[in-house]
């Protein structure tokens, strides 16, 4: 299959996508009177250059370039292992680098503190904003955080790729999966099938028939899956994360987990239809305590997050009680609303109209709750 990117870059030039995020940067930088923004991590890398990677070690938060930005110039700092490549295959504009709004700062792999260096030259020594701020640099401000967490329009194309990509990976591996296969077999298929569709496979969480009522992050054993098993995707591509979680049974599913289920959609009915722009993420929360509780289940908020925001990171904000930021048009969900035995998990964009569902899989078994189609436990007879 071909690559994520292959084939289905969005109409709207990369070009266009960075100098928006430089203008946004630069407006930061005027807000705050810094002399420049260093982006070190995955995620911010990836949105200041329109969906690069500068990802090796797929674990790692920070990678293997740096973004500078001060009011006049822009670079990519690397060094001379990764110029090249870098070059070639990740920053936007492939073949227009001699008029890119970034220029590439090469250190020698050997001496970092040039890198350093360079830096402080660059900013004449002034204060420096970074996402991973170390010694006297200072934390983005959230005017800036915030225009990371809602979408562009090209991003928004992406996303969907994205979700796309990564549920028809999931529907195509838990049709194929067997009660003899191992934990370890399933995560195993379901990252081939993220990277077979040029996916990195940032989590993929599995429980069997033994673990399910256990563990809600269960990382995969050697067990045998057994009866009933719960697949997990945390999908990345372009930086951005997809997040599903879908359930196969070997056998029809008993009348008790089928009321599981209902229970875990209905819960999350309240979320999603909370999912506003203007509300804050811990209305959202309080709403899914008072539907755990109205479904008979008052404890059950504790035991697991019930997800947030998603975006560049898995999780940009996940709601609590003391979350007090508001959701916004062009934001991303994903809500996990789980009970023993029984979780429920999809990506939405809030947009003016109501909610998109970027992980919706047309060949999975579903059924409408509330207008929505929501996905149910696929019954392997």
């Amino acid at each position: 299959m071909n690559a994520l990117n292959e084939n289905e870059e969005p109409s709207l030039s990369p070009l266009k996508e960075v100098s928006s995020k430089l203008s946004l940067i630069r407006n930061a930088l005027c807000e705050t009177g810094a002399k420049g923004v260093l982006l070190r991590g995955t995620d911010w890398f990836a949105w200041a250059t329109a969906g690069g990677s500068n990802t090796v070690l797929l674990t790692a938060e920070t990678g293997v370039a740096e973004v500078l930005v001060t009011t006049e110039d822009a670079w990519i700092l690397t060094d001379e292992i990764e110029a090249q490549r870098l070059q070639d295959e990740e920053l936007p504009g492939k073949g227009e680098f001699e008029t890119h709004p970034y220029k590439l700062q090469i250190n020698p792999w050997a001496d970092s503190t040039s890198r350093d260096s360079f830096v402080q030259q660059a900013t004449e020594g002034g204060r420096i904003l970074s996402d991973r701020p170390t010694n006297h640099q200072d934390s983005l401000p959230a005017s800036l955080i915030n225009h990371k967490r809602v979408m562009m329009p090209r991003e928004l194309d992406h996303y969907r790729q994205v979700g796309r990509k990564a549920s028809e990976a999931m529907t195509e591996v838990l049709s194929s999966a067997q009660p003899t296969w191992t934990e370890y077999q399933l995560a195993g298929a379901g990252a081939e099938a993220l990277w077979a569709r040029g996916l990195h496979p940032a989590l993929t969480l599995v429980a069997g028939e033994r673990r399910l009522p256990l563990y809600r992050h269960a990382t995969p054993t050697r067990e045998p899956l057994g009866k009933i098993a719960m697949l997990v995707f945390c999908a990345r591509g372009y930086g951005l994360y997809a997040n599903l979680t879908r359930f196969v049974s070997f056998g029809s599913l008993s009348a008790e987990d089928s009321e599981l289920h209902r229970h875990v959609r209905e819960i999350e009915a309240t979320a999603l239809n909370l999912s506003r722009a203007g509300t804050p993420l811990n209305a959202v929360y309080r709403g899914l305590g008072q539907a755990y509780q109205q479904h008979g289940y008052p404890q059950a908020i504790r035991e697991h997050h019930q997800g947030g925001t998603t975006g560049y990171l898995a999780r940009e904000t996940i709601a609590n009680p003391a979350s007090t930021e508001s959701l916004a048009g062009d934001m991303v969900v994903a809500w996990n609303p789980s009970l023993v035995r029984a979780k429920i998990e999809d990506t939405f964009v809030i947009l003016r109209d109501g909610l998109e569902n970027l992980t919706l899989d047309p060949n999975w078994p579903s059924v409408e709750v509330e207008g929505r189609s929501r996905p149910v436990p696929l019954e392997k007879l």
